[in-house]
């Protein structure tokens, strides 16, 4: 279950959802771009994303994700479906996800006048300041339509500028625990040949996640091993110990503090 932090404490660990809306994204006829940049913003304010969904224009389907989401974790954002047109249902899915009314608001409503000429705000513009009861606005300084916040909550925007314009005027409110690091090892080697001793270094240190990533680099297998705390000093600890068993093995790695070095296709 979420906890509360209202208190503006600072948990250790606080964990966030990502529900990306829309049948375009499912399609594969739009590529999301709103989820990595999610994952990177919330990461360094010391939320940790642990879920992404991806969900259809389906009022069921959305109100069921963000029910689940909720209860589940500290934060969620949605982003898509809060525009003008007919399929632009999430707001309307949000509400009935609460249990609350939705209608046009006053102060919602203002802001959309103010960014339109006179007789330009018709009634499909009206429809992105319909809001739910309840909910507190989420500035727009790109195409003003508000988004809003109910509970834990955060509607967005699904075009990616609009989104990450959002994001930033609404990221100040978020309470964060430890920012998650990372350290990554680029090494020449099939998985296979490290999954012992790799596996063995992950039941020693169970408090730092330990990723292997494979692929091919001129023909031959390579890896990325990622190592990732929200606790430096074992992080520091796990990284020597795989740097370690890395050497005792005769295999020379590239150790970086932060990102991957890129490799394609799977190896072993």
């Amino acid at each position: 279950m979420a906890k509360d932090l209202s208190t503006g404490s600072s948990p250790s660990v606080v964990t966030a959802a990502v529900i990306v809306i829309g049948d375009e994204i499912l399609s594969g006829r739009t590529r999301d771009k709103n989820l990595a940049y999610l994952a990177v913003e919330l990461n360094e304010l010391g939320v940790q994303l642990r879920e992404a969904r991806f969900v259809p224009d389906i009022e069921a389907e959305i109100v069921a994700a963000v029910n689940q989401c909720r209860a589940r974790y500290d934060y969620v954002f949605t982003s898509g479906g809060i525009g003008p047109t007919h399929d632009d249902i999430t707001a309307d899915s949000v509400a009935a996800a609460f249990g609350v009314p939705i209608d046009v608001r006053a102060d919602a409503l203002a802001i959309m006048q103010a960014n339109y000429k006179p007789g330009d705000l018709n009634e499909a513009r009206r429809r992105m300041a319909r809001i739910p009861e309840g909910a507190a606005l989420i500035d727009n300084p790109v195409s003003r339509a508000p988004g809003f916040r109910l509970g834990n909550v955060y509607v967005m925007a699904g075009i990616p500028t609009i989104m990450q314009a959002m994001f930033q005027s609404l990221k100040h409110e978020l309470v964060g625990g430890a920012p998650v690091r990372s350290i990554a090892f680029a090494v020449e080697t099939a998985e296979g040949i490290i999954a012992a001793g790799l596996g063995a270094l992950q039941k020693e240190y169970p408090d730092v996640s330990m990723g292997s990533y494979p692929g091919f680099r001129d023909g031959r297998p390579f890896l990325n091993l990622v190592l990732r705390s929200n606790d430096p000093a074992r992080l520091a600890l796990a990284a020597d110990a795989l740097d370690g068993l890395l050497a005792g093995m005769g295999l020379a790695a590239v150790r970086s503090g932060y990102g991957m070095a890129p490799a394609t296709d799977a190896a072993d």
